[in-house]
């Protein structure tokens, strides 16, 4: 299991994208950066409200040069019905994020399915838990929160704040340090 490290590159990601397209990390960013949301799937009730508020906040991002794209490893049928349900206009929608590189290039964290969720939709035999990042426009990492479960995830309207206040004060990545204690 990789430990990601601010201010460190992140590995490169190119995933296909509901509608067609593809994302390339290193490619796809905005002036600022990419927000990488790492999500659990179709079956989680929370990722479907989770990508709806980040839907309706798109032009927040937008406004501070940031890039979101929703990531899970779900293939693309479970993708496009995910896209569907959250009416993710303009919200780039990537899947079939392998799970070894999940867990071995990005650190994530990974379930076994316990049949039906609340929603009355099946979990994958294996599945990512959340995880949302901040990478700057060169690939190195900037923020990172990593979760072992679907509850408590950080509010967009704290990302946002957070985006701003390093945007003006030019914040640097905390977290580096990774020397003698």
């Amino acid at each position: 299991m990789t430990r990601l490290l601010p201010r460190q590159p992140v590995p490169d990601l190119s995933l296909p994208t509901t509608g067609g397209g593809t994302f390339t990390l290193s490619a796809d960013h905005g002036a600022n950066g990419t927000m990488l949301l790492f999500y659990r799937g179709l079956h989680c009730p929370l990722c479907q409200k989770q990508l709806k508020a980040l839907a309706a906040l798109l032009p927040e991002f937008d406004r501070r040069g940031i890039r979101p794209v929703a990531i899970s490893s779900d293939g693309a049928d479970r993708a496009e019905a995910m896209a569907e349900e959250v009416a993710a206009q303009g919200l780039p929608i990537a899947y079939d994020l392998p799970l070894t590189a999940a867990r071995d290039d990005w650190g994530l964290y990974t379930s076994t399915s316990r049949g039906k969720t609340s929603i009355g939709i099946e979990e994958p035999d294996l599945f990512i838990e959340p995880a949302l990042l901040l990478v700057e426009p060169d690939r190195s990492l900037y923020y990172l929160s990593l979760q072992t479960m679907p509850f408590a995830r950080p509010p967009f309207e704290d990302i946002l704040g957070a985006i701003d206040f390093a945007i003006e004060k030019n914040y640097p990545a905390r977290g580096h340090y990774t020397g003698d204690l």
